[in-house]
Protein backbone atom coordinates (compact mmCIF):
# COMPACT_ATOMS: atom_id res chain seq x y z
CA UNK A 1 0.00 0.00 0.00
CA UNK A 2 2.82 2.40 0.93
CA UNK A 3 4.54 1.75 -2.41
CA UNK A 4 1.38 2.72 -4.29
CA UNK A 5 1.07 5.96 -2.29
CA UNK A 6 4.72 6.83 -2.93
CA UNK A 7 4.23 6.19 -6.66
CA UNK A 8 1.27 8.60 -6.73
CA UNK A 9 3.35 11.21 -4.88
CA UNK A 10 6.25 10.71 -7.30
CA UNK A 11 4.05 11.08 -10.39
CA UNK A 12 2.43 14.24 -8.94
CA UNK A 13 5.86 15.65 -8.04
CA UNK A 14 7.21 14.83 -11.52
CA UNK A 15 4.34 16.69 -13.13
CA UNK A 16 4.92 19.60 -10.73
CA UNK A 17 8.55 19.66 -11.88
CA UNK A 18 7.35 19.57 -15.49
CA UNK A 19 5.17 22.59 -14.74
CA UNK A 20 8.13 24.51 -13.24
CA UNK A 21 10.18 23.47 -16.27
CA UNK A 22 7.53 25.06 -18.48
CA UNK A 23 7.35 28.44 -16.73
CA UNK A 24 11.09 28.47 -15.99
CA UNK A 25 12.08 27.79 -19.61
CA UNK A 26 9.36 29.79 -21.35
CA UNK A 27 11.91 32.58 -21.73
CA UNK A 28 14.04 30.36 -23.95
CA UNK A 29 11.37 30.25 -26.62
CA UNK A 30 9.64 33.62 -26.44
CA UNK A 31 11.90 36.23 -24.84
CA UNK A 32 13.52 37.48 -28.02
CA UNK A 33 10.17 37.60 -29.86
CA UNK A 34 8.69 39.70 -27.07
CA UNK A 35 11.78 41.91 -26.86
CA UNK A 36 11.70 42.76 -30.58
CA UNK A 37 7.89 43.21 -30.58
CA UNK A 38 7.44 40.34 -33.04
CA UNK A 39 4.79 38.89 -30.71
CA UNK A 40 2.73 40.29 -27.86
CA UNK A 41 3.59 38.64 -24.51
CA UNK A 42 0.37 36.66 -24.07
CA UNK A 43 0.28 35.65 -27.72
CA UNK A 44 3.88 34.45 -27.46
CA UNK A 45 3.35 32.25 -24.40
CA UNK A 46 0.08 30.85 -25.77
CA UNK A 47 1.72 29.85 -29.04
CA UNK A 48 4.69 28.43 -27.15
CA UNK A 49 2.42 26.41 -24.84
CA UNK A 50 0.56 24.82 -27.76
CA UNK A 51 3.77 23.89 -29.56
CA UNK A 52 5.40 22.57 -26.37
CA UNK A 53 2.43 20.22 -26.06
CA UNK A 54 2.70 19.09 -29.69
CA UNK A 55 6.48 18.68 -29.49
CA UNK A 56 6.19 16.19 -26.63
CA UNK A 57 4.73 13.61 -29.03
CA UNK A 58 7.46 13.76 -31.67
CA UNK A 59 10.12 11.53 -30.08
CA UNK A 60 10.86 9.44 -26.96
CA UNK A 61 14.63 8.99 -27.39
CA UNK A 62 15.49 11.50 -24.67
CA UNK A 63 12.99 9.83 -22.33
CA UNK A 64 14.79 6.53 -22.84
CA UNK A 65 18.13 8.14 -21.97
CA UNK A 66 16.78 9.63 -18.74
CA UNK A 67 15.00 6.40 -17.79
CA UNK A 68 17.96 4.09 -18.25
CA UNK A 69 21.15 5.80 -19.41
CA UNK A 70 22.26 7.77 -16.35
CA UNK A 71 21.30 5.81 -13.22
CA UNK A 72 20.85 2.08 -12.70
CA UNK A 73 17.08 1.51 -12.75
CA UNK A 74 17.50 -1.68 -10.70
CA UNK A 75 19.02 0.28 -7.81
CA UNK A 76 16.61 3.20 -7.93
CA UNK A 77 13.50 3.31 -5.75
CA UNK A 78 10.49 5.58 -5.97
CA UNK A 79 11.75 7.43 -2.88
CA UNK A 80 15.04 8.14 -4.66
CA UNK A 81 13.17 9.54 -7.64
CA UNK A 82 10.98 11.67 -5.37
CA UNK A 83 14.05 13.12 -3.65
CA UNK A 84 15.67 13.88 -7.01
CA UNK A 85 12.57 15.72 -8.18
CA UNK A 86 12.54 17.85 -5.05
CA UNK A 87 16.16 18.78 -5.76
CA UNK A 88 15.25 19.82 -9.31
CA UNK A 89 12.17 21.83 -8.29
CA UNK A 90 14.12 23.61 -5.57
CA UNK A 91 16.88 24.70 -7.96
CA UNK A 92 14.35 25.80 -10.58
CA UNK A 93 12.60 28.05 -8.06
CA UNK A 94 15.84 29.49 -6.69
CA UNK A 95 17.17 30.44 -10.13
CA UNK A 96 13.75 31.72 -11.24
CA UNK A 97 13.64 33.94 -8.13
CA UNK A 98 16.93 35.58 -9.17
CA UNK A 99 15.93 35.72 -12.84
CA UNK A 100 18.76 33.43 -13.94
CA UNK A 101 18.10 31.15 -16.94
CA UNK A 102 19.52 27.87 -15.60
CA UNK A 103 18.98 24.36 -16.94
CA UNK A 104 15.89 22.51 -15.73
CA UNK A 105 17.26 19.42 -17.48
CA UNK A 106 20.48 19.40 -15.51
CA UNK A 107 18.62 20.20 -12.30
CA UNK A 108 16.51 17.08 -12.81
CA UNK A 109 19.46 14.86 -13.66
CA UNK A 110 21.53 16.30 -10.81
CA UNK A 111 18.73 15.75 -8.30
CA UNK A 112 18.24 12.12 -9.29
CA UNK A 113 21.98 11.42 -9.37
CA UNK A 114 22.43 12.94 -5.88
CA UNK A 115 19.54 10.99 -4.40
CA UNK A 116 20.70 7.73 -6.04
CA UNK A 117 24.23 8.29 -4.72
CA UNK A 118 22.90 8.88 -1.20
CA UNK A 119 20.80 5.73 -1.39
CA UNK A 120 23.11 3.22 -3.08
CA UNK A 121 26.53 4.81 -3.52
CA UNK A 122 28.48 5.37 -6.74
CA UNK A 123 27.52 1.98 -8.21
CA UNK A 124 24.04 3.36 -8.92
CA UNK A 125 25.46 6.03 -11.27
CA UNK A 126 26.47 5.31 -14.86
CA UNK A 127 29.50 7.60 -15.00
CA UNK A 128 30.07 7.09 -18.73
CA UNK A 129 26.44 7.87 -19.48
CA UNK A 130 26.53 10.99 -17.32
CA UNK A 131 29.66 12.21 -19.05
CA UNK A 132 28.64 11.32 -22.60
CA UNK A 133 24.94 12.21 -22.47
CA UNK A 134 24.96 15.21 -20.10
CA UNK A 135 28.28 16.86 -19.29
CA UNK A 136 29.91 16.86 -22.74
CA UNK A 137 26.73 18.11 -24.52
CA UNK A 138 26.40 20.80 -21.82
CA UNK A 139 29.85 22.11 -22.73
CA UNK A 140 29.44 21.77 -26.48
CA UNK A 141 25.85 23.02 -26.96
CA UNK A 142 26.29 26.71 -26.01
CA UNK A 143 29.47 26.94 -28.08
CA UNK A 144 27.81 25.42 -31.15
CA UNK A 145 24.73 27.64 -30.70
CA UNK A 146 26.98 30.70 -30.23
CA UNK A 147 28.84 30.02 -33.46
CA UNK A 148 25.70 29.07 -35.40
CA UNK A 149 23.82 32.23 -34.44
CA UNK A 150 26.90 34.39 -34.97
CA UNK A 151 27.48 33.07 -38.49
CA UNK A 152 23.76 33.38 -39.30
CA UNK A 153 23.58 37.04 -38.28
CA UNK A 154 26.76 37.93 -40.18
CA UNK A 155 25.35 36.35 -43.34
CA UNK A 156 22.02 38.07 -42.74
CA UNK A 157 23.58 41.53 -42.41
CA UNK A 158 25.54 41.04 -45.63
CA UNK A 159 22.31 40.10 -47.40
CA UNK A 160 20.16 42.99 -46.14
CA UNK A 161 22.77 45.60 -45.29
CA UNK A 162 21.70 48.00 -48.06
CA UNK A 163 17.96 47.63 -47.58
CA UNK A 164 15.73 50.00 -45.63
CA UNK A 165 15.72 49.10 -41.90
CA UNK A 166 11.95 49.39 -41.67
CA UNK A 167 11.18 46.72 -44.25
CA UNK A 168 13.98 44.47 -42.94
CA UNK A 169 12.70 44.65 -39.36
CA UNK A 170 9.11 43.98 -40.40
CA UNK A 171 10.21 40.97 -42.42
CA UNK A 172 12.30 39.48 -39.65
CA UNK A 173 9.56 40.02 -37.08
CA UNK A 174 7.40 37.77 -39.24
CA UNK A 175 10.32 35.35 -39.47
CA UNK A 176 10.61 35.35 -35.69
CA UNK A 177 7.10 33.95 -35.41
CA UNK A 178 8.30 30.92 -37.37
CA UNK A 179 11.62 30.61 -35.49
CA UNK A 180 9.91 31.00 -32.09
CA UNK A 181 7.44 28.30 -33.10
CA UNK A 182 10.26 25.96 -34.10
CA UNK A 183 12.10 26.64 -30.85
CA UNK A 184 8.96 25.95 -28.79
CA UNK A 185 8.37 22.73 -30.69
CA UNK A 186 11.96 21.61 -30.09
CA UNK A 187 11.68 22.56 -26.40
CA UNK A 188 8.64 20.33 -26.00
CA UNK A 189 10.39 17.54 -27.89
CA UNK A 190 13.46 17.64 -25.63
CA UNK A 191 12.26 18.83 -22.23
CA UNK A 192 8.88 17.14 -21.80
CA UNK A 193 10.61 13.82 -22.43
CA UNK A 194 12.70 14.23 -19.30
CA UNK A 195 9.61 14.07 -17.14
CA UNK A 196 8.37 11.10 -19.19
CA UNK A 197 11.67 9.37 -18.49
CA UNK A 198 11.47 10.06 -14.76
CA UNK A 199 7.90 8.76 -14.47
CA UNK A 200 8.89 5.71 -16.51
CA UNK A 201 11.82 5.15 -14.15
CA UNK A 202 9.41 5.37 -11.20
CA UNK A 203 7.08 2.83 -12.83
CA UNK A 204 10.04 0.47 -13.32
CA UNK A 205 11.08 0.90 -9.67
CA UNK A 206 7.49 0.25 -8.57
CA UNK A 207 7.29 -2.88 -10.72
CA UNK A 208 4.54 -1.57 -12.99
CA UNK A 209 6.83 -1.67 -16.03
CA UNK A 210 9.45 -4.28 -16.82
CA UNK A 211 12.41 -4.45 -19.13
CA UNK A 212 15.71 -2.55 -19.43
CA UNK A 213 14.27 0.37 -21.43
CA UNK A 214 10.48 0.26 -21.79
CA UNK A 215 8.70 3.03 -23.69
CA UNK A 216 6.67 5.53 -21.64
CA UNK A 217 2.96 4.63 -21.52
CA UNK A 218 0.67 6.91 -23.53
CA UNK A 219 -0.86 8.45 -20.38
CA UNK A 220 2.63 9.45 -19.26
CA UNK A 221 3.29 11.22 -22.57
CA UNK A 222 -0.05 13.07 -22.47
CA UNK A 223 0.30 14.14 -18.82
CA UNK A 224 3.89 15.35 -19.29
CA UNK A 225 2.93 17.28 -22.42
CA UNK A 226 -0.01 18.88 -20.61
CA UNK A 227 2.02 19.87 -17.54
CA UNK A 228 4.81 21.55 -19.51
CA UNK A 229 2.25 23.34 -21.71
CA UNK A 230 0.40 24.71 -18.67
CA UNK A 231 3.67 25.85 -17.12
CA UNK A 232 4.65 27.53 -20.37
CA UNK A 233 1.33 29.37 -20.54
CA UNK A 234 1.87 30.66 -16.99
CA UNK A 235 5.10 32.29 -18.18
CA UNK A 236 8.31 32.85 -16.21
CA UNK A 237 8.35 36.59 -16.68
CA UNK A 238 11.38 37.27 -14.49
CA UNK A 239 13.62 35.15 -16.73
CA UNK A 240 11.93 36.50 -19.87
CA UNK A 241 13.19 39.97 -18.87
CA UNK A 242 16.74 38.65 -18.46
CA UNK A 243 16.80 36.73 -21.74
CA UNK A 244 14.90 39.33 -23.75
CA UNK A 245 16.81 42.50 -22.99
CA UNK A 246 19.28 42.30 -20.09
CA UNK A 247 21.94 40.19 -21.82
CA UNK A 248 21.69 42.06 -25.11
CA UNK A 249 18.98 44.19 -26.68
CA UNK A 250 18.47 42.50 -30.04
CA UNK A 251 16.93 43.65 -33.27
CA UNK A 252 14.50 41.36 -35.16
CA UNK A 253 17.22 39.89 -37.40
CA UNK A 254 19.32 38.92 -34.39
CA UNK A 255 16.27 37.49 -32.65
CA UNK A 256 15.53 35.35 -35.70
CA UNK A 257 19.14 34.12 -35.87
CA UNK A 258 19.26 33.31 -32.15
CA UNK A 259 15.98 31.39 -32.16
CA UNK A 260 16.83 29.53 -35.35
CA UNK A 261 20.30 28.57 -34.10
CA UNK A 262 18.99 27.41 -30.74
CA UNK A 263 16.22 25.35 -32.33
CA UNK A 264 18.65 23.66 -34.73
CA UNK A 265 20.91 22.56 -31.87
CA UNK A 266 17.97 21.31 -29.80
CA UNK A 267 16.33 19.30 -32.58
CA UNK A 268 19.67 17.67 -33.41
CA UNK A 269 20.13 16.72 -29.75
CA UNK A 270 16.60 15.28 -29.52
CA UNK A 271 17.25 13.18 -32.63
CA UNK A 272 20.43 11.80 -31.03
CA UNK A 273 18.76 11.19 -27.67
CA UNK A 274 20.76 13.78 -25.68
CA UNK A 275 18.85 15.45 -22.80
CA UNK A 276 20.22 18.83 -23.80
CA UNK A 277 19.59 22.07 -21.95
CA UNK A 278 17.33 24.45 -23.86
CA UNK A 279 18.71 27.24 -21.70
CA UNK A 280 22.32 26.55 -22.67
CA UNK A 281 21.43 26.44 -26.35
CA UNK A 282 19.38 29.62 -26.61
CA UNK A 283 21.61 31.62 -24.24
CA UNK A 284 24.64 30.69 -26.33
CA UNK A 285 22.72 31.71 -29.45
CA UNK A 286 21.70 35.06 -27.95
CA UNK A 287 25.31 35.78 -27.00
CA UNK A 288 26.51 34.75 -30.47
CA UNK A 289 23.97 36.91 -32.29
CA UNK A 290 24.83 39.88 -30.08
CA UNK A 291 28.61 39.48 -30.14
CA UNK A 292 28.70 39.13 -33.93
CA UNK A 293 27.23 42.63 -34.27
CA UNK A 294 28.70 44.46 -31.29
CA UNK A 295 30.98 42.61 -28.90
CA UNK A 296 31.09 45.38 -26.31
CA UNK A 297 27.28 45.75 -26.14
CA UNK A 298 26.85 42.26 -24.65
CA UNK A 299 26.57 42.30 -20.86
CA UNK A 300 29.33 39.80 -20.23
CA UNK A 301 29.10 40.25 -16.45
CA UNK A 302 25.51 38.99 -16.47
CA UNK A 303 26.52 36.23 -18.87
CA UNK A 304 29.18 35.23 -16.34
CA UNK A 305 26.59 35.05 -13.55
CA UNK A 306 24.45 32.80 -15.75
CA UNK A 307 27.47 30.58 -16.45
CA UNK A 308 28.11 30.25 -12.70
CA UNK A 309 24.48 29.14 -12.25
CA UNK A 310 25.03 26.55 -14.99
CA UNK A 311 28.12 25.16 -13.26
CA UNK A 312 26.33 24.99 -9.91
CA UNK A 313 23.16 23.36 -11.25
CA UNK A 314 24.24 19.71 -11.21
CA UNK A 315 25.99 19.73 -7.81
CA UNK A 316 23.41 21.99 -6.13
CA UNK A 317 20.44 19.92 -7.28
CA UNK A 318 22.34 16.75 -6.38
CA UNK A 319 23.00 18.06 -2.87
CA UNK A 320 19.32 18.92 -2.34
CA UNK A 321 18.30 15.53 -3.74
CA UNK A 322 20.67 13.69 -1.40
CA UNK A 323 19.53 15.79 1.58
CA UNK A 324 15.88 15.17 0.77
CA UNK A 325 16.48 11.43 0.57
CA UNK A 326 18.22 11.49 3.96
CA UNK A 327 15.35 13.41 5.57
CA UNK A 328 12.80 11.05 4.04
CA UNK A 329 14.60 8.01 5.44
CA UNK A 330 14.32 9.44 8.96
CA UNK A 331 10.63 8.52 8.74
CA UNK A 332 11.36 5.01 7.43
CA UNK A 333 10.88 3.51 3.99
CA UNK A 334 7.13 4.15 3.78
CA UNK A 335 5.10 7.02 2.40
CA UNK A 336 5.22 9.23 5.51
CA UNK A 337 8.53 10.93 4.66
CA UNK A 338 7.67 11.88 1.04
CA UNK A 339 4.21 12.99 2.14
CA UNK A 340 5.51 15.30 4.89
CA UNK A 341 8.20 16.73 2.62
CA UNK A 342 5.67 17.39 -0.17
CA UNK A 343 3.28 19.23 2.16
CA UNK A 344 6.11 21.24 3.75
CA UNK A 345 7.55 22.24 0.38
CA UNK A 346 4.14 23.25 -0.94
CA UNK A 347 3.56 25.48 2.09
CA UNK A 348 7.03 27.02 1.75
CA UNK A 349 6.55 27.72 -1.97
CA UNK A 350 3.19 29.35 -1.30
CA UNK A 351 4.67 31.55 1.44
CA UNK A 352 7.82 32.61 -0.40
CA UNK A 353 6.82 32.68 -4.06
CA UNK A 354 3.04 33.05 -4.13
CA UNK A 355 2.95 36.79 -4.88
CA UNK A 356 5.78 36.62 -7.40
CA UNK A 357 4.21 33.70 -9.24
CA UNK A 358 1.12 35.83 -9.79
CA UNK A 359 3.06 38.65 -11.48
CA UNK A 360 1.92 39.07 -15.06
CA UNK A 361 3.83 39.80 -18.22
CA UNK A 362 6.32 42.64 -18.39
CA UNK A 363 4.96 45.99 -19.47
CA UNK A 364 6.28 46.61 -22.95
CA UNK A 365 7.63 50.02 -23.83
CA UNK A 366 6.59 51.44 -27.19
CA UNK A 367 8.60 50.03 -30.05
CA UNK A 368 10.67 52.48 -32.07
CA UNK A 369 9.19 53.28 -35.44
CA UNK A 370 10.62 51.41 -38.41
CA UNK A 371 12.00 53.75 -41.00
Amino acid sequence: MDSDIILVIVVATALAFDFTNGFHDTANAVATSISTRALAPKTAVTLSAILNFVGAFISIKVAATVAGGIVDAEQVTTTVIFAGLIGAITWNLVTWFFGLPSSSSHALIGGVVGAAFAASGPDAIFGDGLLEKVIVPALVAPVVAFLTAGVCILITYRMVGRLRPGSVNRGYRLGQIASASLLSLSHGTNDAQKTMGIITLALIAHGTLEGPAPDPPFWVIVSAATAIALGTYTGGWRIIRTMGSKIYKMDPAQGFAAQGGGAAVLLTASHLGFPLSTTHSITGAVLGAGAAKNLSAVRWGLAGNIAVAWVLTLPAAAAVGAFTYGVSRIFGTGALGPLLISVSLLMLITALFGKRLRHGPPVATPAPADT
